[in-house]
């Protein structure tokens, strides 16, 4: 009961902290004058998160961040098609909306109002600020109690609200948005479930700088409009039913095969 306890009360604090803080975060921006197209800073609300629970928990912390030594990859670890599934995701993006739209919606790295490298960077420490909380954090603590599909997809809901912008949308924006949350970090939890400490941080942050760069230079879901986000849901969806299947077929879960 004392375990159960201390596992709810960690994951309170946790979220408390990043919404707190993200809302903070979002708040002071302006006056920074950093700009978005950079990095927003509310992506760090996580890491201060994970630093509070810190404060209260330490050893626990410390285990849940770095629990031990990765295990060796084999060749057929998941690790090595994560990065390659985040490119996957903007071209099941970005190819149907401009099928539909009549028109492609790339831009050019140049035309960015700052240098794409330091976007590209930025993008990355950013993603790296979210995901200590989200995937180095939160899922290796509900795993402590959940198998991994469940614990991933419920990272998944959470980080998706935790955008509260994206609630204001249309209904259809914000579904969109919610199932490309939850289909990534289904993603994102099953292909790191024997990754530990910081590579696990890494190949986490990789994955999402990655997918918003993509974004960034492939599509417009930014103006708001829901179409983009809709496909861009799907494409998360559709990416994520291999890392499903694998992770079904490896807990020992039978899966039927179709008649024909």
């Amino acid at each position: 009961m004392q375990t159960r306890q201390r596992w709810k009360a960690a994951a309170a604090v946790y979220l408390l902290g990043a919404f707190v803080a993200a809302g903070v975060l979002g708040a002071v921006q302006p006056a920074t004058g950093i700009p978005t197209e950079v990095v927003q800073l509310t992506q760090f609300g996580p890491a201060l998160a994970v630093g509070l629970a810190f404060l209260l928990w330490p050893s626990r912390t410390r285990e849940l961040l770095a629990p031990g030594r990765s295990a060796p990859a084999s060749p057929a670890s998941p690790r090595r098609p994560l990065l390659a599934t985040a490119p996957l995701i903007i071209l099941l993006s970005a190819g149907p909306y401009a099928l539909l739209t009549g028109a492609a919606h790339a831009t050019d790295p140049r035309a960015l109002h700052h240098p794409f490298l330091l976007v590209a960077l930025a993008q990355l420490v950013g993603a790296c600020g979210e995901e200590i909380g989200w995937r180095c954090f939160l899922q290796p603590l509900l795993r402590l109690r959940f198998g991994p599909l469940t614990a991933s997809a419920a990272v998944g809901v959470v980080w998706g609200l935790w955008h509260v912008q994206v609630l204001a949308a249309s209904p259809a924006y914000a579904a969109g948005f919610l199932l490309a949350t939850t289909t990534m970090s289904v993603v994102l939890g099953l292909a790191l479930e024997d990754v530990r400490g910081h590579r696990r941080l890494l190949l986490a942050g990789g994955f999402h700088a990655l997918v918003n760069l993509g974004m960034l230079l492939f599509m417009d879901e930014e103006t708001g409009r829901a179409t983009p986000m809709v496909l861009f849901g799907l494409a998360c969806a559709v990416a994520a039913v291999p890392w499903v299947w694998r992770g079904l077929r490896t807990a020992g879960v039978t899966i039927p095969a179709t008649a024909g």
